[in-house]
């Protein structure tokens, strides 16, 4: 039985392992290059002063800290990116409905 995958955190620690002990902190790593990526855009001065938004941390994606501004951010960008892009998109709003909103982003890069 030992290493069987249907025991609990065992097949976690075992998929870690496979990738190597810098895996857990890749996702800081993308959120990192996420961000360089998104300053060569000028997000700060289009995107984030339009909407009186701080900047975002390096880790900001990368650690749940507060869920429903993180991913209103995250639909501000990508309505912001899917606008500059080419394509009109209208900027959601902090209340709006999560799934719709999702749909409609979704929807929209599915027609690029």
């Amino acid at each position: 039985e030992e290493g069987a995958p249907g025991r609990r955190g065992e097949r976690g620690d075992e998929v870690l392992a496979e990738r190597g002990p810098g895996a857990a902190f890749h996702m800081f790593v993308l959120m990192e290059d996420l961000l360089d990526k998104l300053k060569l855009l000028s997000y700060e001065e289009e995107a984030l002063r339009r909407h009186n938004m701080r900047p975002l941390s390096r880790h900001y994606f990368a650690l749940p800290t507060n869920p429903g501004e993180q991913f209103f951010m995250f639909c501000a960008l990508a309505a912001w990116l899917i606008g500059k892009a080419g394509h009109p998109f209208e900027q959601p709003q902090e209340y709006d409905d999560p799934n719709a909103v999702i749909s409609s982003v979704l929807s929209e890069l599915r027609s690029f």
